[in-house]
């Protein structure tokens, strides 16, 4: 056996699987594609193989949502595997150009999106948003995610947190142009490597963050929130998600809520959020706390939530699968269940529940809104 492989296993501690199948039969992209999580982790021990299952294109449909790794009895992670052999594609360079485009980006621009680096604060214009400065004592660090920062669809989310925060009269602070990709789908994408992109993000992340006198960082994205609690840890702060935030705030009557929205909400799990750190009652209380608001389930739910599709880097990875994606299942699911109003705590859920609604005719029927959102709407 040689010496790469070797490691490979004792990373992934491949020899402690028991080729249960519950990974493969708990992962919501195999009813759309060919992967096959627990053929992958077994065929990975063989030295022969290696290479060539890093070179199959289902690796790539992986959405990273951790459901795997939930299911596993040997509290196993086979995602990791996945990551590890995608990252053997990126160390040899054959990738595909819009994941290259992406981690190039980041190298350059500090943002998966090619956007210049100076243009990541133009969200703000117009708006009483306070900026942090290193060295000041700030009770909340808020950073707000690339894709939050420079899609329009999306700065919705940042611009009525700005609204909620300064209702509520909190402490927070921003980070203004100086902030830079979290690295979380870096990470997804296989950029790993004690020289890669990943580690020097959190190297320079990390940096930044422990400049400012935070008491605490908030994170509006669950994959910002995911990869600093779990892949950052030398942090000096305290890493929330701002639902858990908004909760705080409500629950000690530091924000009121007056005007009614007469909605029949379902709220999605975002995989990042849920699945990946267990934070399903927060965002449930804010809803619930909203006057007029009738709130529902899906069956579906909290450790069962359907996957959107867009984590794991699939925000720049072209799936060959044409099967009905995973998006419009749960957009038709919430049509079943009357929903006015799909609600979700994640940039990328919008983005790929937007999309479902419109490709299933639903415009009429139903929107999605992210937390913040409807919250804003709320506190007018």
């Amino acid at each position: 056996m040689n010496t790469e492989l070797q490691s490979f296993i004792q990373k992934y501690d491949l020899l402690g699987c028991v080729q249960c199948g519950r990974c493969t039969g708990g992962c919501p992209v195999t009813v759309r594609t060919n992967l096959n999580v627990r053929r992958i982790v077994y065929d990975s021990i063989n030295e022969s193989m290696l290479e060539d299952l890093a070179k199959l294109p289902e690796i790539w449909d992986c959405t990273t949502c951790n459901t795997c790794a939930v299911r596993c009895p040997k509290g196993l992670k086979p995602v990791e595997v996945l990551i590890g052999l995608r990252n053997i594609m990126v160390e040899s360079g054959i990738i595909q150009p819009t994941v290259r485009d992406a981690l190039e980006s980041v190298f350059r621009e500090g943002n998966p999106w090619n956007k210049p680096k100076a243009r990541r604060s133009d969200w703000m214009e117009g708006l009483e948003v306070k900026i942090a400065e290193p060295g000041k004592k700030v009770e909340n660090l808020i950073f707000v995610c690339c894709t939050i920062a420079y899609d329009p669809k999306v700065q919705v989310i940042a611009k009525n947190l700005v609204k909620v925060l300064n209702k509520a009269g909190v402490d927070y602070g921003f980070i203004g142009d100086d902030e830079v990709c979290c690295g979380s789908e870096v990470y997804a994408m296989g950029e790993l490597g004690e020289e890669g992109l990943f580690e020097m993000l959190v190297e320079d992340n990390t940096e930044l963050f422990n400049s400012y006198e935070a008491e605490r960082i908030v994170a509006i994205s669950p994959h910002c929130y995911s990869v600093f609690k779990n892949q950052y840890p030398d942090l000096k702060a305290e890493v929330i998600h701002y639902t858990q935030l908004l909760k705080e705030l409500l629950a000690d009557n530091k924000l009121e809520l007056k005007k009614e929205l007469s909605q029949k909400i379902v709220f999605h799990d975002p995989c990042y959020l849920g699945k990946q750190n267990n934070i399903f009652d927060e965002p449930r209380y804010i809803l619930s706390q909203i006057p007029g608001v009738e709130l529902v389930e899906f069956d579906r739910s909290r450790e069962r939530s359907l996957c959107c599709e867009g984590g794991g880097g699939k925000m720049w990875v072209e799936s060959e699968s044409r099967k009905e994606r995973l998006a419009e299942i749960r957009v038709k699911d919430a049509d079943e269940l009357g929903a006015t109003l799909l609600a979700v705590a994640c940039p990328f859920c919008v983005l790929t529940f937007d999309d479902a609604i419109k490709a299933k005719g639903l415009e009429e029927k139903m929107r999605v809104a992210e937390i913040t959102e409807i919250l804003g709407e709320a506190v007018e």
